[in-house]
């Protein structure tokens, strides 16, 4: 099974991570075969998680003292006639699968939760993760998709109104803030299988997103 070498497979997967490429195209550049590429994939992604889960911050503690910025980000995926609707996003007209992410001010990555349908709006995707118990006792920015969450957002045109001149230098200042959580998700999607169309069997994305997360969290030296 080991012809290509462990290093080489771990190397492969990485790769599979990082470009996302169709197997039968890694399967060429490696010189195996796509149903060798395919049985290191399931082999070893498990072991790559494993290995880097201790770099994975609690986020509890790496928040200590900071101003959390939260935000919902579509990963998109085939379009599974499976799966129905549920994994469309009405928001994003398309299929995926919804991540939220919380990062500090500087744009560095705090924690990312657990995937939900795409089809499930950022404030029930925040609630089925474990951020309002994390960041309970922190200060949280939001977008307007978090109003009632008691996190601080921006101000709603009230019906039939403009927003005031006020609300309106309040809603650019936030979302200046909030430009630095669009660069966490941006980094963590320059691993191509979050930022490109996920191919997967939709069973193992939860650990294919945990393994990015923790590889994201070892790169910034955690």
């Amino acid at each position: 099974m080991w012809a290509l070498g462990l290093y080489r497979s771990v190397v492969l997967v990485l790769f599979l991570l990082r470009q996302n490429p169709v197997q039968a195209v890694a399967a060429e550049l490696f010189g195996i075969s796509q149903s060798t590429v395919s049985r290191r994939w399931t082999v070893l992604l498990p072991a790559v998680e494993r290995a880097l889960v201790g770099h994975v911050p609690d986020p509890v503690e790496a928040s200590a003292g900071r101003i959390v910025l939260i935000d919902g980000t579509l990963v998109t995926t085939w379009d599974w006639a499976s799966e129905g609707t549920a994994l469309f996003s009405g928001k994003h007209r398309d299929t995926g699968f919804n991540l939220q992410v919380a990062a500090t001010l500087a744009g560095d990555l705090l924690a990312v939760s657990d995937p939900v349908p795409g089809s499930r709006h950022d404030m029930y995707a925040w609630r089925q993760s474990r951020f309002p118990e994390a960041f309970a006792d922190r200060e949280s920015i939001g977008d307007l998709g978090y109003l009632g969450s008691g996190m601080l957002t921006g101000k709603r045109k009230p019906p039939g109104q403009d927003l005031s001149e006020g609300d309106k230098v309040f809603n650019q200042s936030l979302g200046k803030l909030r430009a630095a959580v669009e660069r966490a998700i941006a980094h963590l999607k320059g691993w191509k299988i979050l930022a490109t169309r996920y191919r997967g069997p939709l069973t193992c994305f939860s650990l294919v997103a945990k393994t990015v997360t923790a590889l994201t969290f070892y790169q910034k030296g955690w």
